[in-house]
């Protein structure tokens, strides 16, 4: 063989060799760490000391230390939202800070932001749509995302409780005590069939009123009362009676009434039932240690949240993020920080931003 044809053949097993060997690696020096991905941006920028209205009387979901107006204690928030909110000042970083002032009326509490007085307004409040707008039909509140979670019931005399065990045992003979512009007022009128799906009452009730006078619904608008307020014609009502016997009279607390009072009146047989939320009645029944019972839970769920002012798209971005955070995309319930009051504040020492 020549030497050309000894030197080809070389070059022909060195291309097969080539072909089979792995690609070289470069040398590229030591191989970092992976990182830890960057969090998405927040919508939190540091502010100004937010005006925080709670509601006095909603123990115990919010509430004051005590409940006398003037006292020190008054000015104290207390309750699940009093921790949510603290729990809110504490994550690092999104720049939330309170100023806490107790309120006292309920009806329309949720408009508050809207004026001046008020930046974030709380205290068990239902999120509706008919409760962002103002008399005028103007929409003036926005809604964080719901953090709490509502169902409304019965509370009664531990004695009355199988004679009284749903809605549909509730009749003329019956007197059932609510709290005027609560969803506890609103849903038992419609559960009960006083009103339709739009708050209008049926014909033929009769609603007498504070001043003494009395008025007879017609069906139509004129008398309405819904979960965000009632016709001017009956802002006055004290009690409702029913035009047939499947129905129960009711009684209309003022707006102002605490909790105490009304759980006198179920005690001084002056209702014989409360319609209002399952987390209040079941509070009340616990601190009357057996004498009442909470019955008939509704199947409809409500969720409660905070309100700001309509234009504070930022301050309710932040409000959402940081809330779906603590409440860990809402399951974290009511019932968890009940076993665990501290949930909140630990959910917050675990903010990282």
């Amino acid at each position: 063989m020549s030497r050309l044809a000894r030197f080809a053949g070389l070059l022909a097993v060195l291309a097969s060799a080539c072909q089979d060997a792995p690609p070289p690696v470069p040398n590229v020096g030591p191989v970092a760490e992976p990182s830890e991905p960057e969090p998405p941006p927040s919508a939190c920028v540091p502010g100004p000391v937010l005006d925080f209205g709670f509601y006095a009387w909603f123990e115990p979901v919010s509430y004051a230390a005590d409940p006398n107006p003037g006292s020190a204690g008054f000015l104290e928030h207390r309750g699940y939202e009093a921790d949510l909110v603290s729990a809110l000042e504490a994550m690092e970083g999104a720049g939330l800070r309170f100023r806490r002032m107790p309120i006292t009326e309920w009806p329309d509490i949720w408009l508050l932001p809207s004026t001046p007085d008020f930046d974030v307004v709380g205290g068990g409040i239902t999120i509706l749509p008919e409760r962002r707008s103002d008399r005028s039909g103007v929409e003036v509140v926005a809604f964080t995302e719901g953090h709490i979670v509502f169902r409304q019931s019965l509370l009664v005399r531990a004695a009355d409780a199988s004679r009284l065990a749903s809605y549909d045992d509730l009749t003329e003979d019956e007197r059932v005590g609510v709290l005027v512009g609560t969803t506890g007022e609103s849903r038992l009128l419609e559960i009960t069939g006083l009103t339709n799906d739009l708050g209008i009452l049926e014909p033929g009730i009769r609603i007498e009123l504070a001043d003494g006078g009395a008025l007879t619904t017609d069906g139509t608008a004129s008398f309405r009362i819904g979960a965000s307020g009632a016709s001017r014609n009956l802002e006055g009502r004290v009690r409702l009676i029913p035009p047939s016997a499947d129905a129960p009279q009711v009684v209309f607390f003022p707006g102002v009434t605490v909790e105490a009072e009304q759980a006198r009146a179920l005690e001084a047989r002056e209702v014989d039932a409360l319609a209002r939320g399952e987390i209040g009645n079941r509070n009340l029944a616990e601190a009357a240690g057996g004498a009442f019972v909470v019955t008939a839970l509704d199947d409809a769920i409500e969720y409660g949240g905070f309100t700001v002012d309509a234009d504070e798209s930022g301050l309710l971005a932040c409000l959402d993020e940081t809330l779906d955070w603590l409440t860990d995309s809402r399951s974290i319930s009511y019932a968890d920080w009940l076993a665990n009051p501290e949930v909140f504040a630990e959910r917050a020492a675990a903010w990282r931003r």
